[in-house]
């Protein structure tokens, strides 16, 4: 019974995180609606959806200790990312307006580091974390490549709940910041390491909550 109950709460925790990395991923495609905000948006949900991405797929990893489990978990974020996005649809946004699957490439690197220790954990979290840090806003950016002209987009599907502050307006020509994905990327390098560690630990913690 207790064998059970411990593969259920790592398959519990597991579906939780996979399923708020989804509700980010879909929260992630909205920056293209607040052309004003854009870049900033861009910046903190590529961070975001960079730290759900390594504490699930680490945490996933290290569960089975198989190379190759984080890119699967990084699969599993993608169909749900896509079974979400059918529903807009209904919402009448084309749908194209997807997110690409970012987070493949990410995880790749996330089991490459740890084949390439030899299942080494403190190498997966230091190596591991800082390549998905450094590499998801990079890949992030191809979301403003495939999809379509973000004021184009916005002024043809303008949401009716919009407030009007929200509403899409003509960017002004200051940004924020001047390179989205390399704050991104820096950021997010050195927070992933602490949740590549979390994912790893969270573990330890589920075995001593269910012994």
């Amino acid at each position: 019974v207790m064998v059970w109950l411990r593969r259920c709460t790592h398959y519990l925790f597991i579906v939780v995180v996979a399923v708020n990395s989804t509700l980010l991923t879909i929260n992630a495609g909205d920056y293209i609606f607040y052309t004003d905000w854009a870049w900033t948006s861009f910046t903190v949900f590529s961070i975001s959806q960079t730290l759900m991405l390594v504490v699930g797929a680490t945490y996933y990893l290290t569960f089975t200790g198989v190379p190759g489990t984080a890119t699967y978990y990084g699969l599993i974020m993608t169909v749900y990312t896509w079974v979400a996005k059918g529903a807009w649809f209904a919402l009448g946004y084309p749908y194209d307006f997807i997110v690409t699957p970012v987070w493949l490439p990410s995880a790749m690197l996330l089991d490459l580091a740890y084949w390439a220790t030899k299942k080494n954990k403190h190498s997966l979290i230091l190596f591991g974390g800082v390549l998905v840090g450094m590499s998801l806003p990079l890949f992030n950016m191809v979301n403003l490549i495939t999809v379509a002209d973000p004021l184009e987009t916005a002024f043809k599907y303008p949401r009716p709940t919009l407030p009007p502050y929200m509403t899409p307006i003509e960017p002004q020509v200051g940004k924020f910041y001047n390179s989205p994905v390399a704050l991104g990327a820096g950021a997010g390098a050195v927070l992933s390491v602490t949740m590549a560690a979390l994912g790893v630990k969270l573990n330890t913690w589920t075995y001593r909550w269910m012994a």
